[in-house]
């Protein structure tokens, strides 16, 4: 397996309660294609925390709210989906099927979350849309970034890797985040988009491929100012 598939580059998984989807010699991104199967095998419908009545569960007996979360009036969550301890869930999130969610997570106001894993400590606070990604401990989208996970055309997901092309076994896969990782606000990831741990991704990128660890990637731009003129 190429390094640049590898968990090291992504993930530390000391202290992680998601740690049982990643196999060993498996691809970093391997838990995306097993997520139905992970859920089979947990025990859910524990709701640790009282919730407004304008929160929507949608098959509640397949959703698990952890001790100290705060879940905002308005908020759809929809199961299977596990929710950590000391979360926030702001109002109008949503969060879809298949979604693991670790402690201290904040997902906030117009973010959607679909079949995804979220490790601990991750913000996505404002405007986001997370689909078949993963995300690290640490991680924090600024407002209005986009994993997109679905080719135009509807084919398989090919990971671009060395100038060969990897079959990745689905027709949707979003990004694999590692720790430490920032993304600028309005930053969209295209398919398979792979950033290792402690990177930091400025605003307004158009980010796809491989990106190393502890990288900073921006675009080189530039802009005028101009005195105003005075109306007559």
């Amino acid at each position: 397996m190429d390094q640049e598939l590898d968990i090291s580059h992504y993930f530390s998984l000391e202290n992680c309660h998601f740690s049982l989807l990643w196999k060993k010699k498996e691809a970093v991104f391997s838990p995306l294609l097993s997520l139905t199967e992970y859920f089979a095998t947990r025990a859910l419908g524990k709701i640790e925390v009282s919730l407004p009545p304008s929160v929507y569960l949608e098959d509640i007996s397949l959703i698990s709210i952890g001790k100290g979360t705060i879940v905002e009036p308005g908020a759809y969550i929809q199961g299977p989906c596990v929710i950590g301890e000391h979360c926030r869930i702001r109002s109008s999130a949503y969060l879809r099927d298949h979604v693991l969610i670790g402690d201290h997570c904040v997902i906030g106001h117009g973010t959607e979350v679909k079949q995804s894993i979220l490790l601990s400590h991750v913000h996505a606070a404002h405007f986001s849309y997370i689909g078949n990604s993963i995300l690290g401990h640490h991680v924090n989208l600024g407002a209005g970034v986009k994993c997109a996970n679905f080719r135009l055309d509807g084919k398989e997901i090919l990971i671009s890797l060395k100038g060969k092309k990897i079959k990745s076994g689905t027709n949707k896969m979003g990004a694999i985040i590692g720790d430490g990782v920032q993304i600028g606000c309005n930053s969209v990831l295209s398919p398979a988009t792979f950033v290792g741990k402690n990177s930091f991704c400025y605003p307004l990128l158009s980010l796809k491929g491989f990106i190393p660890p502890n990288s900073v990637v921006k675009k080189e731009e530039s802009f005028q100012i101009i005195p105003k003129r005075e109306t007559p």
